[in-house]
């Protein structure tokens, strides 16, 4: 038995130890649906799943309480499945392994899944707790948040009956979101030639890891390094400066994390490698200094490799390495009309070699004005078409625009000052969330976004505040009191 499920609230650290048990990596949601089929036919919930596989749960409402307005409770069920290089996990089999660290419960070497469990956990709770008054009452889970909003794309169109939803996906107790970042993917394959690896060439594999990576938006303000960036500025150098040859290069996994760990294998002529080496050895205490505040616990490394049997052409070698190290990556501007808030930008997210002999560039880019997203886009695309790539785009998804004037967020506001005795913190999000494309399809919904404390979201690092969580449900069920 898991040490979470005796912290308070218990029955929703209880259901959420439960969920972290059940294996649910985006687009293979097959066991967590089961899980939530199973659970309300357990607590005999009025329940239907779509054809794409978002499940609906309904809960009467309070004696007394049954024509006031309907409340919608929306977590996604997926979870970003990331681990360190030296963890051996399988997301779709291993019960993630939870433990308390001080204030906080992360998992060993592995995303925690709290994005989203800890808001799938509490909509349940909400559902079998006879304690709460509450109108009407639906919970919805979406599948495939984290990879592609499918879940939300492809909602049926009679899932959901609600005039207001509360979205139960965000990272920063205090804080209620009104509106989010619109966004879209972009995607650079590369088609490469091959030669024989030349002799008398001393071959290398060069690492980068230990970074802290994160979200790749709420994070990307923060100034963390690009492990992808890295390796290129290494190969650019080595490239220009030693007449380097590149065999293989492997960085980043998800389009919206901030990638940690990257290695690539070149070679340098033999009678250069030393001073090669001592070149390297000054390029890695630039890139610590450079980092010394942001990646603290940033490691570097250079081993020597056998001769590889190819190398890329000197042509497609340098089409990538100058293309990874000219695309943009990190904050492109910030809002004019929210302070603080990053309005545009991009994340090179991954890279990875092919069986084809293609490489694919995955990067991501995100804005609250959707015609700086598309800017934002064209300019990352037309640096991967200069170095001759072929370029295609992601449908994308809109962005949420805020409604100050909501009824919700003022009893929301309402009920966290009245039960905390201060106010929260009004605000937009730089990331992606499911409530733009549920205003598309339900126009009249009005919406607002809270959750518990998060860090290190969509990395190994990723943690979850405990004594927020307590928090987060008070102001939840008050909110459906207040409503009621």
């Amino acid at each position: 038995m898991s040490e979470i499920r005796n912290l308070q609230p218990q029955h929703v650290w209880e259901i959420f130890d439960d969920i972290t048990r059940v294996p649910r990596p985006s687009k293979k949601e097959g066991k967590i649906i089961a899980f939530l089929l199973d659970f309300a036919a357990k607590h005999g919930l009025e329940h239907k799943r779509d054809k794409i596989g978002n499940v609906l749960m309904r809960k009467p409402a309070t004696k007394g309480f049954e024509t006031r307005p309907t409340v919608v409770l929306q977590a996604h069920m997926d979870m970003v499945c990331e681990k360190n290089s030296d963890v051996e996990f399988d997301f779709e089999r291993d019960a993630i392994r939870t433990v308390i660290d001080g204030e906080w419960v992360r998992a060993q070497g592995t995303t925690l899944g709290a994005d989203c469990g800890i808001g799938m956990a509490s909509a349940l709770a909400v559902l079998i707790d006879d304690t709460i008054e509450h109108g009407p009452v639906e919970a919805l889970f979406t599948v495939d948040e984290e990879t592609g909003l499918t879940g939300a794309f492809e909602l049926g169109d009679d899932m959901i009956s609600g005039k207001y939803l509360i979205n139960l996906d965000s990272e920063d107790e205090g804080e209620i979101f009104i509106g989010c970042a619109g966004g879209i993917d972009t995607v650079a394959t590369f088609r490469y030639e091959e030669e024989a690896a030349p002799a008398n060439y001393t071959f290398y594999r060069a690492d980068v890891s230990d970074l802290r990576g994160g979200h790749s938006g709420d994070d990307i303000e923060k100034g963390r390094a690009n492990s992808n960036k890295i390796m290129a500025r290494l190969l650019l150098l080595a490239s220009q400066s030693f007449d380097a040859k590149m065999s293989y290069f492997c960085g980043g996994n998800l389009r919206n994390a901030i990638p940690r760990e990257a290695y690539t294998v070149f070679g340098v002529p033999s009678h250069l490698h030393k001073e090669f080496e001592a070149a390297y050895n000054a390029f890695a205490d630039d890139i610590r200094a450079e980092f010394a505040v942001t990646e603290p616990n940033l490691r570097m490394s250079l081993n020597p490799m056998p001769t590889p049997a190819t190398v890329l052409s000197l042509q497609s070698q340098s089409a990538l390495v100058n293309a990874l190290v000219g695309v943009p990556h990190g904050v492109l501007a910030m809002s004019h009309t929210l302070e603080g808030l990053v309005e545009t930008s991009t994340n090179l997210a991954s890279v990875k070699f092919g069986n084809d002999k293609t490489i694919t560039v995955t990067t991501s880019q995100r804005s609250s004005v959707d015609s700086a997203k598309v800017y934002a886009m064209q300019q990352v695309e037309a640096v991967f078409a200069l170095a001759g790539a072929d370029v295609a785009h992601s449908d994308g998804y809109p962005g949420w625009t805020p409604n100050p004037d909501s009824h919700l967020l003022e009893w929301t506001k309402e009920s966290y000052r009245s039960l905390f005795g201060t106010e929260p913190r009004v605000r937009a999000i730089h990331a992606g969330l499911e409530c733009g494309l549920f205003l598309e399809k339900y126009p009249e919904l009005e919406m607002v976004s809270f959750g518990p404390t998060m860090r290190g979201v969509h990395s190994p690092d990723e943690r979850l505040n405990i004594a927020t969580v307590g928090r987060f449900w008070q102001l939840l069920t008050d909110v459906l009191k207040r409503i009621a």
